[in-house]
């Protein structure tokens, strides 16, 4: 049995594409941060099982409930503005139907993401080669980090061949918004685990990561929408930095 976990905050414009393409598991269960807009109608529409919990800054616990009410022995997690193609559900339920029956000790998969951003796929860059643990037996793990989250699966892995969708940003404000968001979790989480920042990283750092992602990873070659991406990227790192510097100094 396959349980897919959705976590939702007014996500109405991405959902629904979400929960068709997801429609393949055997249960469907959307954690919501309390959304305002038609969200969870969208969510009845498709049967899910619908649970409401505050985010409070801590996607990792509210992905670790969706973990603890999912009733399935695999646990599938998909973001809401993310697809999974009709070739990566047939590997997803042609697989656990193997394991089921062949018993490799595999605990987790990891699947590749291809993004789309700004109306073109990117193909180049920091994306190119993102791979999430995003499916594994449910007791095989636990979510961790408050944000920039990971399931830390203990075992074996593996990897998918075919990629799931990820519709990333559809405007730049929305990006903008997203990383201010972010970046002042992570230097909360940060501050607290002693890490520090000084005026030298603050510059240095997102430097030196938009010449890796728009030159050596060659995000140039994605045209502006390559450009936007290196360049956000990089602002990520820097509010990051600043944001941990300014928590530390103020400390």
């Amino acid at each position: 049995m396959i349980s897919t976990v959705v976590l939702t905050h007014n996500s109405k414009d991405s959902l629904e594409a979400t929960l068709q393409s997801v429609l393949f598991s055997d249960e469907i269960l959307v954690i919501d941060d309390f959304s305002t807009d038609d969200t969870n109608a969208i969510a009845k529409k498709y049967s899910a099982k619908i649970f409401m919990r505050h985010l409070d800054d801590d996607f990792s616990a509210q992905r670790n409930f969706g973990l603890e009410k999912a009733k399935g022995e695999w646990v599938l997690f998909i973001d809401s503005d993310e697809v999974v193609p009709p070739a990566l559900q047939k590997e997803i339920r042609d697989t656990i139907s193997r394991q089921e029956s062949d018993k490799e000790g595999i605990q987790g998969w990891y699947i590749k993401r291809d993004d789309m951003f700004l109306g073109k796929k990117l193909r180049f860059g920091e994306t190119k080669n993102v791979s999430l643990l995003r499916l594994a037996r449910k007791g095989a793990g636990v979510w961790k980090r408050p944000v920039h989250e990971y399931w830390d699966i203990q075992g074996k892995t593996k990897f998918f061949a075919n990629p799931l969708f990820h519709n990333a940003h559809s405007n730049v404000t929305q990006f903008i918004d997203d990383i201010n968001t972010y970046t002042t979790i992570n230097a909360q989480y940060l501050k607290k685990e002693g890490v520090r920042s000084n005026q030298f990283s603050i510059i240095i750092y997102p430097l030196a990561k938009f010449i890796l992602n728009y030159f050596l990873r060659l995000g140039f070659l994605d045209g502006t929408q390559g450009a936007v991406m290196a360049i956000m990227m990089s602002f990520h790192s820097f509010l990051t930095r600043a944001k941990l510097y300014l928590l530390t100094r103020d400390r």
